[in-house]
């Protein structure tokens, strides 16, 4: 077993008992997904490199009253199949086949998770009941120019030293789950494919969305403006509900911030 599977399955082993791990057949290769709980099906997409162990705490927090859904995504770090996606289509495709079988769940996303969510429920609204969007990149504002900077280093060549010094910048040092942050050192050395590069939605795309959206934003985030973030969907958005944690940053939504982040899933979604 490999530093980065032992890892994967060290944060794996902080979700709810009971959880199970499901292998699905898509059109871009089989998906691993793991479920928690009972109830409302929730199902929530990680960032990049983040893998479906991300939710550890959000699962454990909101199983007792949702049947929560996290895949790995196809071709990126985790145990789903390392096959390359080109375009956003692709990643519909993937998301279709992801969603079968659930009637209308809510959909989450962190990060690039949450631009997947966004631009899937924009070309699919008949998909999904209602969007849940944490710190949702290349949706409403574009990254801060400190961040891209920063995270250069990781993009050029990525390694355990530059991924700890990336996310020490970003939460001005707050501390993270060690195992968590275990398990992000030992994915630098995972090859995975490039993501599909997100573009931000256009604005008349947004000024139709009917479907109820929760943006909670970090209030120390320093990947995006969290102010012009929230201005911005608030401003484009029909039916938007903005949330903002005031200790988190991009980083540390939802590892860190769980209990309050699950308080906000509960009011929106009740």
């Amino acid at each position: 077993m490999t530093d980065f599977q032992s890892a994967y399955d060290a944060v794996l082993s902080q979700w709810p008992a009971g959880t199970e791990a499901l292998d699905r057949p898509t059109p871009v290769g089989r998906t691993r997904v793991h479920v928690a709980g009972r109830g409302r099906p929730l199902v929530l997409l990680h960032g990049g490199g983040a893998t479906s162990t991300a939710w550890f705490a959000l699962a454990s927090a909101l199983a007792g009253e949702f049947r929560v859904s996290a895949p790995d995504l196809v071709g990126d770090a985790g145990r789903s199949e390392r096959t390359a996606l080109r375009t956003p289509a692709d990643l519909h495709a993937w998301l279709d086949a992801v969603l079968d079988g659930l009637d209308r769940p809510i959909l989450g996303g962190h990060s690039y998770g949450g631009w997947i969510a966004l631009t899937y429920a924009l070309a699919h609204p008949d998909r999904v009941d209602r969007l849940v969007l944490l710190e949702p990149s290349s949706c409403f504002a574009p990254m801060a120019p400190g961040y891209l900077l920063r995270g250069l280093p990781v993009l050029l060549g990525n390694t355990p030293r530059r991924q700890q010094r990336l996310f020490d910048w970003e939460t001005g040092g707050r501390a993270v789950d060690p195992a968590w942050m275990a398990l992000m050192r030992a994915s630098t050395t995972e090859r995975w494919h490039r993501p599909v590069l997100p573009r931000r939605p256009r604005p008349e795309q947004l000024r139709v969305f009917d479907r109820p959206t929760l943006v909670v934003t970090g209030g120390r985030s320093r990947s995006q403006d969290p102010v012009r973030v929230a201005r911005t969907a608030t401003a484009l958005l029909p039916d938007v509900t903005v949330r903002t944690l005031a200790r988190a940053s991009h980083q540390t939504i939802p590892t860190e911030d769980a209990d309050e982040l699950a308080g906000h899933i509960r009011a929106f979604t009740g």
